[in-house]
């Protein structure tokens, strides 16, 4: 059965398409069934980010694709027209690479981001709970994770931060040997500071405040990260316990100022305090890089660490490619090896069908006292001539066309030569 990827990206969808075929979690395995008690699809994966919505299906023709399309405009309440411009769509070996890449982190927004291999996971959990997977997209989500972990763990696709918030972070990690011991002081409530908070949690800080001009924002942050939250005004007053700073506001004027650091620092005594200023105008002083004790980084020092560290996954990128060429060529290899196995299976049960159906013939001409050497020569005529019409009409049919490789196939599959050689 034909593999099949369908969907839109942050590439071929504006935010308003996106976020229109998006699926709610809680909504992911009633969408799931929809798609496969429609019999659009045999099996299906669903992934939905805000930068994606594709749908990985197993199907019986490659003429479902258009419907498959169809039925995400019909579910999401879309226009069928409208919703092509923006889908593209992949068949085979280059469904089987596309789901590879977006594994990896190689069809990314941001290049080798980490999140979306959890999030492939985790629809691929999801379609199991939903009884929405079965042999041809287990085999193949299998292959798809050890290759993206086969990626993650030999290429440094992920190693250098290529977002501002990520590398503010990075920062920090190199300047204290252990953050865990640290406290992190963030000002402003907006998604960089979010992103930051998020990754300073993630590689586990020890105490985290959050200082916004209005305190419900701050409070809002605050309660989602177990962090405390402070008005623009306190900043004074908890400078001094913060190790690490990170400023990122709307505000015309700076919110820190070169006496308020020194202030900071001899309380501190003369601990060294970070400061990475990620504002447009700035929130913090120049005149601080002259405070002893205190780091200041701008957003423009982040910046160029980031384009060094966007070549350094680009570098990674091409050696990740190559995994997944490898990757693509092992699963199809596979893959036709279990259809050789299916087929073997197959080719069994047949002949055990005939040979079942022979005997209970024999058995009966024995019960009715037909003499044993009648019985057997039966059985056995009976046992060759059902084993060998297929293959006798098939060769009668390759002579008649003249087909010398078919006769050649057939001879070898048969043993006709070896018995020859006998």
């Amino acid at each position: 059965m034909p593999l099949i990827t369908v969907g839109v990206n942050h590439k071929t969808a504006p935010v308003a398409i996106r976020e229109r075929v998006a699926f709610a979690p809680e909504k992911m395995i009633n969408a799931l069934s929809s798609l496969v008690a429609d019999q659009k699809a045999n099996e299906a994966v669903i992934v939905s980010t805000c930068n994606r919505t594709e749908l990985y299906c197993s199907v019986d023709n490659e003429e479902r694709v258009a419907q498959i399309i169809d039925w995400l405009a019909e579910y999401h309440g879309l226009d069928k027209q409208d919703l092509r411009k923006y889908c593209y769509s992949h068949v085979e070996a280059d469904s089987v690479r596309h789901v590879m890449r977006v594994a990896s982190g190689l069809d990314s927004l941001v290049l080798g981001e980490p999140q979306i291999l959890g999030q492939v996971k985790s629809a691929y959990a999801v379609s199991q709970e939903g009884t929405c997977l079965g042999s041809e997209l287990e085999s193949l989500f299998q292959r798809v994770f050890s290759i993206a972990k086969r990626v993650r763990t030999d290429t440094a696709i992920g190693e250098n931060p290529v977002s501002i918030a990520f590398a503010a972070v990075s920062l920090a990690q190199r300047i204290f040997a252990d953050i865990r011991q640290s406290t992190a002081l963030l000002i402003g409530a907006g998604q960089t500071i979010e992103l930051v908070a998020r990754h300073l949690k993630e590689n586990g800080v020890k105490r985290l405040i959050v200082a916004n001009r209005t305190l419900a924002r701050a409070e809002k942050l605050a309660t989602d990260l177990q962090a405390e939250a402070i008005l623009l005004g306190d900043i004074g007053d908890y400078l001094s316990q913060a190790d690490i700073v990170i400023s990122s506001t709307a505000s015309q004027l700076p919110i820190i100022g070169k006496g308020m650091v020194e202030r900071a620092t001899a309380q501190r005594r003369h601990a060294p305090i970070l400061l990475v200023d990620i504002a447009v105008p700035r929130d913090i002083e120049p005149e601080v890089e002259e405070v002893k004790d205190a780091y200041l980084y701008t957003v423009d020092d982040l910046h160029s660490v980031i384009e060094e560290n966007v070549k350094a996954r680009q570098d990674a990128a091409k050696a990740a490619e190559s995994i997944i060429d490898e990757g693509v060529e092992l699963y199809l290899r596979a893959l036709e090896s279990r259809k050789v196995s299916d087929l073997i299976v197959t080719f069994r049960q047949a002949a055990e069908s005939i040979k079942n159906q022979e005997l209970e013939k024999a058995l009966k001409s024995l019960e009715t006292g037909q003499a044993p050497e009648q019985v057997m020569t039966k059985l056995a005529h009976g046992l060759m001539n059902k084993l060998i019409h297929a293959p006798t009409r098939y060769l009668r049919d390759a002579g008649g066309d003249a087909d010398q490789q078919a006769l050649i196939i057939a001879s070898n599959v048969l043993g006709i030569d070896e018995e020859k050689d006998h």
